[in-house]
């Protein structure tokens, strides 16, 4: 089956943050044109006001002419008019920037659902803003979650250098050990195999971290999290065909030599997982939410408000996940998926 380039929703984030910036540069980044058809989800007056210096040469359509049109053929900044343009701060946490960036989350997964676009790739968004606006969802992955109605997700980081699935996200420590289950683990480490048997064209090797330091030492540190919840879930994994090797050491599995050991690491929680990963990956690390109906990534940084609006934010992770986007949706072009 010959494929085509995929059409790929680019959201435009928190629009105080580097979203705008980055986001602008890859319409006409060749690299990302010769892999995809990039589609933004933005506000036309923040691009007018950011004075990028880019040339334009894209198309801007209202929502109401989005709704009308074919499948795109070229870029185009989709103008979701969610904000005043001329009171935006850059830099600034604001409920009004917040409750934009949820706008073109919305927006992007709505054309995605209906197949207008084969994919979404997140420019970060600002949580607190986020929150300030009335919007309670945590982050990126509960909110594509929520609105794609997933059976079950999770949040992934992937790299040529260490790839980490998380097991919970953005809650606070003391209730991790709550959210663990049996069922929650074993969803995480099937849901990372699936995903690296697609980039890998192979069965991957996975990795379950521990909970508590040593993996607790068969009891001596934690409430045996790792007997109760842990073992039975890389078992389960075992029976049903994947290579799981599990509680691993949590801060002995990321040395050199065993993270090599291993295509994709399951972490239990934010933390275990972020920090090795952004040691290792920072610029070209992309986050990718799996278990959606949908194809979901995005950049793995934040709005980077002391910049933001200079035009000195690096894309590297930007376009690293429009690499990823466009393999997963051409995956899915061939039937692989």
């Amino acid at each position: 089956m010959k494929t085509t380039r995929p059409v790929l929703a680019l959201t435009m984030g928190d629009p105080a943050g580097i979203g705008p910036e980055i986001c602008v540069r890859a319409l006409t980044e060749p690299a990302v044109l010769k892999r995809c058809v990039p589609v933004l989800f933005g506000d036309a007056g923040v691009l007018a006001r950011l004075q990028t210096g880019v040339k334009a040469k894209y198309p801007t359509v209202s929502l109401q002419e989005w709704a009308q049109l074919p499948r795109a053929t070229g870029p185009l900044v989709v103008d979701c008019a969610a904000i005043a343009a001329a009171k935006i701060k850059p830099g600034k946490i604001s409920a009004a920037c917040g409750r934009a960036g949820y706008i073109f989350i919305e927006t992007a997964i709505q054309a995605a659902l209906a197949g207008k676009v084969d994919g979404v790739v997140t420019a970060p968004i600002h949580k607190e803003s986020l929150n300030l606006s009335g919007v309670k969802y945590p982050g990126h992955t509960e909110i594509f979650t929520a609105l794609t109605k997933a059976p079950r997700s999770c949040m992934m980081l992937y790299s040529d250098k260490l790839t980490v699935s998380m097991v919970t996200t953005h809650i606070g420590y003391y209730e991790v050990p709550k959210k663990l289950s049996v069922e929650r683990v074993l969803n995480v480490i099937e849901l990372t195999a699936q995903t690296m048997r697609l980039m890998l064209q192979r069965e991957p090797r996975i990795g379950v971290c521990g909970l508590n330091p040593h993996a607790g030492e068969h009891g001596l540190f934690g409430r045996r999290e790792e007997e109760r919840l842990v073992e039975p879930a890389v078992a389960a994994a075992r029976k049903n065909g994947v290579d799981a090797v599990g509680p691993l050491v949590p801060d002995a599995v990321f040395t050199t030599g065993q993270r090599k050991k291993y295509d994709a690491i399951v972490t239990l929680y934010h933390d275990q997982g972020h920090i090795p990963f952004k040691m290792l990956a920072f610029d070209t690390g992309v986050n990718i939410t799996l278990g959606l109906p949908i194809i979901r990534t995005s950049v793995d940084h934040g709005t980077a408000f002391d910049i933001a609006w200079q035009m000195k934010a690096d894309p590297t992770s930007l376009y690293s996940a429009i690499k990823v986007a466009a393999d997963l949706a051409r995956g899915r072009q061939k039937g692989a998926l």
